[in-house]
């Protein structure tokens, strides 16, 4: 069949290749999948109203198409074996019919014939199902090279540009490097700022929460306001003393989006110092709170606390509760991680925090459960028993918890042995592969029997004989 011509060719991929930001070669190779797949309906097409379909799945698996971009234009190529006698005429082509073109052929050889269909008989719907799949390969060309680009990414923190508005999610374009294309990325509602004005083009600091790897219409790319590591890394760009490595941080709690509207978005940041004389908070806050101020700025006036991490858990828990001002802490109970922290009745209300925050933040910083008490009013003795209570209630829950783990490991022991005794009595096929010396051993075991008990009688039967040449 002659070349089917398709006008513009080139500029159809040149076009598309810039408006997807994709290579000309995997466009090439779409589009060549896609024609293959219309030329496949048009075959289909052929049976409508005739018969059943007669083709299976993988019955095109030999037909190909080549795309030639000098003449602009396609062919549709079969590869045939050569055989005696054909079975099928789009895998198979006679030996006798080859051999007037190529004497030398033989049979086993593979052959690829040109089987383009005329461009009149290629068909309206053939033509529709190859602009539909050209589109669905294109968009998983996408996905494919953005979940590559994105996946390994060093740095998860990337500038975003507000695109558009779907639903409660935000719209926002993304790129991986400079010079790299922008793709889409999408903010969900829930890891926004409430101080954040999303408007038209607003560019914001964003971290790469996901990269999606299901195929979906909308973006592949999450990325998120509220994730801590973003505190963290907007630290790290600001305070060269963590770049240089001198300072650390060690642990950060941040309730981004409050339950209440009454309060705003809160961070707290614990940090270490590998060298003495360097003043771990300090270099966080900065001159005059210059350092800070660009992570507050950067985050829509998110307030930070940046307080000094303590390996004695007394320092640390009462350090996590700045700004309020504590007198004691009591460890009433180590191994349970819960403690007791004393306050003086003014100061109350600022470690608590406004509807709990801040003791809520320094909890989950510490990783301890925190009660504030009033230093005024704190009995010990009934703090203590009502502690023991507590205790001894944990360690029943936890002596519990783990009669009931023994308990499901002796079943399952249990069940072990019992399965292996019944495969002992009835062994199973694969059991009995396991072990094909058994049958052997007992079957020269059973012929040596049989051979000394054949010996016996021969030396039995031999007896007398001797016995007689001896006499003689």
């Amino acid at each position: 069949m002659a070349l089917v011509l398709l006008p513009g060719l080139n500029n159809l991929i040149e076009d598309i290749s810039e408006e997807k930001k994709l290579p000309s070669q995997v466009v090439e190779v779409a589009l060549r999948e896609a024609l293959l797949k219309g030329y496949e309906r048009y075959r289909r097409t052929l049976y409508i109203g005739i018969s059943e379909d007669p083709f299976e799945e993988e019955y095109f698996s030999n037909f190909d198409v080549g795309l030639d971009l000098d003449e602009e234009g396609y062919r549709v190529l079969a590869s045939k074996i050569i055989v005696d006698e054909v079975e099928s005429e789009d895998h198979q082509i006679a030996l006798s019919e080859v051999m007037q073109v190529a004497e030398d052929a033989q049979v086993g050889d593979t052959v690829v014939l040109d089987v383009t269909p005329e461009k009149e008989d290629f068909g309206r719907m053939a033509a529709s199902t190859t602009k539909q799949v050209l589109a669905q390969k294109l968009r998983d060309q996408q996905r494919r090279m953005i979940q590559e680009e994105f996946a390994d990414l060093e740095d998860p923190v990337l500038t975003a540009r507000v695109i558009r508005f779907e639903r409660q999610s935000v719209i926002m374009a993304v790129s991986s490097g400079l010079g790299r294309p922008e793709v889409e990325a999408e903010l969900p509602r829930r890891d926004q700022l409430p101080n954040d004005n999303y408007r038209a083009n607003a560019t914001f600091k964003v971290f790469l929460k996901e990269v999606s790897e299901i195929p979906r219409k909308g973006p592949q790319l999450f990325v998120s306001r509220a994730n801590a590591a973003l505190v963290v890394y907007l630290f790290e760009n600001e305070v060269p003393e963590i770049q240089e490595g001198s300072v650390r941080i060690v642990a950060v709690a941040r309730e981004a989006n409050p339950p209440s509207r009454a309060v705003g978005p809160r961070t707290k940041v614990a940090v270490d110092s590998i060298e003495r004389e360097v003043d771990p908070v300090g270099a966080c806050i900065g001159a005059r709170g210059s350092r800070i101020q660009q992570v507050v700025n950067e985050l829509r006036g998110e307030k930070i606390d940046v307080i000094r991490w303590s390996a004695d858990p007394v320092q640390y828990i009462a350090n996590s509760l700045s700004p309020s001002r504590v007198e004691m802490v009591r460890l009433v109970d180590p191994e349970g991680q819960h403690a007791h922290v004393l306050v003086p009745p003014d100061q109350l209300s600022l470690a608590i925090g406004r509807e709990g925050q801040n003791v809520r933040l320094a909890a989950r910083l510490t990783g301890w459960k925190i009660d504030i008490k009033n230093s005024q009013e704190y009995d010990q003795a009934v703090e203590d028993e009502a502690v023991a209570e507590l205790i001894s209630q944990r360690e029943e829950e936890e002596a519990l918890q783990r009669e009931t783990e023994e308990r499901l490991a002796a079943e399952q022991a249990t069940r072990a042995e019992e399965d292996a005794r019944l495969r002992e009595l009835y062994p199973l096929p694969e059991d009995e592969e396991d072990y094909p010396n058994e049958d052997s051993a007992l079957d020269a075991e059973s012929a040596e029997v049989t051979n000394i008990s054949n010996g016996e009688k021969d030396s039995e039967l031999k007896t007398p004989s001797e016995e007689e040449d001896r006499t003689r």
